[in-house]
């Protein structure tokens, strides 16, 4: 059961872009909302997804004359360590380190850059 709360916690891709919108722009209605995404959506559609997140409890809304505001609830922060917390556990079996690896063995992070990381754990580690 844990994992399935843990599924819920991440956002599907149409879900993150109008949860980007969201994020840039700040609280939206469907109409602000569907001329930003890359997609051409149907309002109807949209207002679909915006619904879904609503029930997820990613954003909140608001009556604005006759349409309701959507605001994120939940952080780009927060959303993108789920996100992370979920391709670990299922592409890596949960081990950060298989992650890391996979990284520099397709050359996606360089050994500067991994030092760079080091250092900053270390900071983080001793505050």
């Amino acid at each position: 059961m844990p994992a399935r709360n843990k599924v819920k916690r991440t956002l599907t891709p149409l879900e993150l872009e109008i949860m980007q919108v969201l994020w840039e722009n700040g609280a939206s209605t469907v109409t602000e909302v569907v001329p930003k995404l890359k997609a051409e959506l149907a309002y109807t559609t949209v207002q679909t997804m915006l619904m879904v997140l609503l029930r997820k409890g990613k954003v909140k809304r608001t009556q604005d004359g006759r349409a309701f505001r959507y605001r994120p609830v939940v952080s780009r922060e927060r959303a993108s360590g789920n996100a992370v917390e979920d391709l670990v556990r299922r592409m890596f079996g949960g081990s950060p380190e298989a992650l890391l690896m996979a990284m520099v063995d397709t050359r996606q992070i360089t050994a500067q850059e991994l030092e760079r990381l080091a250092k900053k754990v270390a900071a983080a580690e001793q505050q």
